[in-house]
């Protein structure tokens, strides 16, 4: 109800005997008199002919992405994991740690083949989304699953690492409620196998939770984490009959996604294919810059043999004044698929001329995400959104079958998704990704009975790849430079086939069209990206920051190992040295370890090394070893490293901070190697060298920088 002032007027009486008392006695007295009357008038009518309040004034005061329903849903979102479950109604939470998305990919597919095989409600949960103790509230009623990745030396992602904190370090907590499984993801390349997973359950199990079945663990050290996680899967489900008593009905399709075609949505409505990160947690975001399209400054080819192309590629930050780097940090680039491979799918499913019919995604679900952005089109979710180039697991392949256009297509996927030796057979030969497959199956029809919620559900999201910055923010800090290395994967055919990387090339692909040159075996990409924005070699990307970096203090030793392009962050660090020498500052000494296969085939930024190692005075070394070199035996760095153990030894006592950077196996018998010469000068016992070692990483005196 709005109320008005009440207005009381004067009597007619009372108005003569003013006019008689206030008679004005010249022009000027008349207008101030008027002037009077109207300010009077126009006072007391305030808020009734003028100055009203605005019905809509609160509208300023209003977040518009609150608006619809958004108030009352971020009201109800809690941290409180027991809580969430209660609310949406859900008997299974599915915990994931995850650094590149394969755990929660997993977590996605097992929360899905739960509900369709035993009609079991589940959450997925990122562990940083709730807060470490409301997991001691969970009630018994419910099961926890944990499916936790370990990268690096031993690192939890870092999703996961708050919880890891907080669950190393409770004493008082009770977890005697809470039942559990654990899946992990690690590679036995490196020391600390699945040791997030090890700690995780160690702890909880300390505290009093009881687990179901033992641990699972998936090694990708020879490409086998899919394999694993379906035979834990199987095991799991063998639980949920035999321990839990649920029963499992027959497996057929139930979407999870509801996709709708909307011709009325205009281009400017949609999501045409600029990146589009989804759940990145505070503690991820805090890492990363915001994504943007970055000019390449230059691009060079830095060897280029038969099969392999190296490339440097320089980036320009000056249209992004709030973007900056640190030596040492990563960039993060977000690629497109190959033109072709987008072509194959749409053709293959039947939706060539569909391709730009833009669509709603929704999910049916409020709790489960959609992957990929809504409004979009096809096109735009094949091209950006979706890893279309990924192989197909088995678990997709079987479910693929029951939409087979004809018996002997069905008949073919069933056998291939049901028999592991098969498949593992069939995807080393030929690697298939989904358009692939799918013409394969069916060479001369097309999937026209396939959902397109389907294939949103079983491909992967995009992930962007990271390379480490091989610039120094000191000497470059606005061109951030880094190194890619171009290798496609041979497959046994005759004629053999190549299999391309999907990041990779497509850099090669815009660096060679700076040159109006195109892609040496023919791939294109649409590499002026959505609506032109990448024109003139851009790409999307973004800059992650990085541990990996130098000491405070200049005149630490260094000793750097790395192999192939693993060298990137050292001439970082090198060419920081040689500036801070060029000023009069005192350096420390340094030792680079560098091997690859030829030295006059891929040695790369061998003039430029040479140069700098003649600049800095003896202030480093380069010992290099060739594995493949004409004439002479296969040397690695590790073997060097042996051979120069004397020299290692010293810089280590003076201080040195090691640092290693390439595939992961290297670094483990780089390790090796170190920690034999160290036993045998200082009598050390196996104990003693683990001690050191664990110290010397954790004080950031031993760093890697590895990949599997």
């Amino acid at each position: 109800m709005e109320y008005f002032p009440l207005l009381i007027l004067p009597s007619p009486d009372i108005l003569r005997k003013l006019t008689r008392i206030v008679q004005p006695a010249s022009p000027a007295d008349a207008a101030a008199l008027v002037v009077f009357i109207l300010t009077v008038g126009s006072y007391l009518s305030r808020g009734i002919t003028w100055d009203k309040p605005d019905p809509y004034r609160h509208l300023w005061y209003e977040r518009p992405q609150l608006k619809d329903g958004a108030i009352a849903k971020a009201r109800r979102e809690t941290r409180n994991i027991a809580q969430k479950l209660e609310e949406s109604g859900k008997d299974i939470v599915i915990f994931w740690g995850s650094q590149s998305g394969t755990a929660e990919g997993f977590a996605n597919r097992l929360a899905r083949e739960c509900y369709l095989r035993f009609a079991q409600e589940v959450l997925t949960a990122d562990l940083s989304d709730y807060d470490p103790q409301s997991i001691a509230l969970i009630p018994v009623s419910k099961l926890a699953i944990f499916i936790l990745s370990t990268y690096g030396e031993g690192d939890p992602s870092d999703n996961t690492a708050s919880f890891c904190n907080w669950i190393e370090k409770s004493e008082d907590v009770s977890l005697a409620n809470l039942r559990y499984v654990a899946f992990g993801l690690g590679n036995s390349n490196y020391k600390y196998y699945n040791r997030v997973v090890d700690v995780v359950v160690e702890a909880i199990g300390r505290l009093g939770a009881t687990a179901f079945m033992p641990v699972g663990k998936a090694n990708d050290a020879e490409g086998g984490t899919e394999e694993d996680f379906i035979a834990w899967k199987d095991d799991l489900f063998t639980t949920f009959r035999t321990k839990l008593g649920f029963q499992e009905r027959e497996v057929t399709y139930t979407p999870t996604l509801y996709v709708q075609e909307d011709e009325s949505l205009q281009p400017i409505d949609l999501y045409n294919g600029k990146p589009f990160p989804q759940g990145d947690n505070s503690r991820k975001a805090a890492k990363c810059s915001p994504i943007k399209a970055l000019r390449i400054y230059n691009s060079e080819e830095l060897f280029n043999t038969q099969d392999r192309y190296c490339l440097h590629m320089e980036f320009d930050l000056s249209d992004h004044p709030e973007l900056t780097y640190k030596t040492g940090d990563h960039l993060a680039i977000w690629p497109g698929n190959p033109d072709a491979e987008v072509e194959r799918l749409l053709q293959v499913l039947g939706l060539s001329s569909r391709r730009n019919t833009p669509i709603c995604i929704k999910s049916l679900d409020s709790i489960i995400k959609v992957k990929v952005p809504s409004p979009t089109t096809i096109d735009a979710a094949f091209r950006y959104y979706l890893e279309i180039c990924a192989p197909v697991n088995r678990d997709s392949i079987v479910e693929l079958a029951q939409f087979a256009p004809t018996p002997d297509a069905k008949s073919y996927l069933l056998r291939l998704g049901q028999d592991k030796a098969f498949h593992a057979d069939f995807i080393n030969r030929t690697r298939l990704n989904m358009g692939r497959l799918l013409q394969l199956a069916c060479p001369s029809g097309t999937w026209t009975a396939l959902p397109l919620s389907c294939i949103l559900e079983i491909v992967p999201r995009m992930q962007p790849r990271y390379y480490s910055i091989s610039s120094s923010s000191t000497v470059s800090p606005r061109k951030p430079s880094i190194t890619v290395a171009v290798s496609p994967t041979p497959l046994p055919k005759n004629p053999p086939e190549l299999i391309h990387g999907v990041t990779s090339n497509y850099l090669l692909t815009v660096s060679r069209s700076l040159q109006r040159a195109t892609h040496p075996h023919g791939i294109t990409y649409r590499i002026a990206g959505p609506s032109g924005v990448l024109q003139d070699g851009k790409v999307f990307a973004y800059i992650r920051r990085s541990k990996f970096k130098l000491p405070k203090m200049s005149t630490c030793p260094l000793i750097m190992v790395a192999a192939g392009t693993g060298l990137a962050p050292f001439r970082a660090f090198i060419t920081e040295r040689n500036k801070l020498h060029s000023i009069g500052k005192p350096v420390g000494e340094m030792i680079l370890f560098f091997g690859c296969r030829r030295a006059d085939e891929d040695f790369i930024y061998r003039s430029e090394l040479e140069d700098l190692e003649a600049t800095l005075g003896g202030r480093i070394r380069i010992v290099t070893a060739f594995s493949r070199q004409d004439g002479q035996p296969k040397r690695y760095v590790q073997d060097m490293v042996s051979e120069l153990a004397h020299d290692v030894n010293r810089l280590i006592d003076e201080g040195a901070n090691v640092y290693i950077c390439g595939r992961a196996a290297m670094a483990r018998e780089v390790e090796k190697a170190v920690g034999q010469s160290i036993k045998n000068v200082k009598g050390w016992t196996e104990v003693e060298l683990s001690e050191w070692s664990n110290a010397a990483k954790r004080t950031n005196k031993w760093q890697e920088d590895v990949w599997g």
